[in-house]
């Protein structure tokens, strides 16, 4: 062990609580062949397997089990030894790594992200966009952005972006003039509705409310898919309704190429937060992060989103949408 490169240590860390070269090289920006050197660099020291590779999954011997349950530990205090520098820096450097959900790298980071950059110049902040719910610690990121209903026990959550949201219906006025308003969420069983389906393969039924009813349905159409951008040009072309964040929609809709559907019946829910494992010594991209993130809140600068035209008042196809 005395020989054993600590860059090489942590690397197989990395792979092991990924369990994959190409998820950790992902993480850390770098190429999954100089991982998998770097495991079999440490491999040869130690003259012991570390790594169980099938063209399927990398998983621990017992031995790199072992040793990563030591190692981890001690990898941590390492890293917050480090970090401690950065607590009498003006600004703190490093990176911060988020997993967060595409709809919210869409439409919610982009302005935060920027404005964190802006006041703290020395921090690199790597985003990974996805729509599957994975362990982001274990997976190597520093925090994730999750939907109260997704957040996992033992963690802490802070507020990021919008503190409410809500889920819009719309069409183009062509559509709607040719196939006539729906006025009640059922009625979009009869029409053409274009469909969202998730990289786990489920297409999750649309649900509406209104004074305290809720109505689930599942349409059909023309297009379903996993694209939003491709979704809502689909919308105005006139080829159906589709239900979306609002905060998506609002630009076609101060266009005119969408309208609203059914606003009465819109179901509003909590927003994002951002999570993170609770521990003595936050690496200080995060804890800066934090601290960012508390500072918008008590200001309120997340609440100015898209303000949708026609909201809670019957579409007209005939309109253009205007207010």
């Amino acid at each position: 062990m005395a020989d054993a490169d600590l860059a090489d240590l942590d690397a197989f860390a990395a792979v092991a609580r990924a369990r994959s070269f190409r998820g950790a090289a992902a993480v850390r920006g770098v190429s999954p062949s100089s991982l998998s050197e770097a495991v079999r660099r440490l491999e040869a020291r130690l003259g012991v397997r570390l790594l169980n590779r099938t063209t399927r999954s990398v998983t621990p011997t017992e031995a790199g089990a072992r040793l990563l349950e030591r190692l981890a530990p001690a990898l941590g205090e390492v890293a917050a030894a480090l970090d401690a520098i950065n607590s009498v820096r003006d600004s703190p450097t490093g990176t911060l790594r988020l997993n967060v959900p595409t709809i919210v790298a869409r439409l919610v980071l982009p302005p935060i992200a920027c404005a964190f950059l802006a006041r703290h110049p020395g921090v690199t902040l790597e985003v990974v966009a996805e729509d599957s719910f994975i362990d982001v610690l274990a997976a190597g990121f520093d925090a994730g952005v999750r939907y109260d209903e997704r957040l996992e026990q033992d963690m802490i959550a802070v507020p990021i972006g919008p503190r409410r949201q809500r889920y819009a219906a719309a069409a183009a006025p062509s559509y709607l003039a040719q196939h006539g308003v729906p006025g009640h969420p059922r009625d979009l069983l009869a029409h053409a509705c274009i469909r969202h389906r998730f990289p786990s393969g489920v297409a999750l039924p649309w649900e509406f409310e209104r004074d305290g009813e809720v109505v689930r349905i599942s349409p059909k159409g023309p297009l379903v898919a996993s694209v939003m951008d491709l979704e809502i040009a689909a919308a105005e072309a006139g080829l159906g309704v589709i239900t979306s964040f609002e905060a998506a929609l609002a630009p076609a809709l101060a266009r005119g190429t969408l309208v609203p559907v059914l606003a009465d019946w819109w179901q509003s829910f909590s927003g994002p937060f951002l999570y993170y494992a609770g521990r003595d010594h936050l690496p200080a991209p995060l804890r800066a992060f934090v601290a960012f993130l508390r500072e918008r809140a008590r200001s309120g600068a997340d609440e100015g989103f898209p303000v949708i035209p026609g909201r809670g008042e019957a579409a007209n196809p005939e309109s253009s949408g205007d207010p």
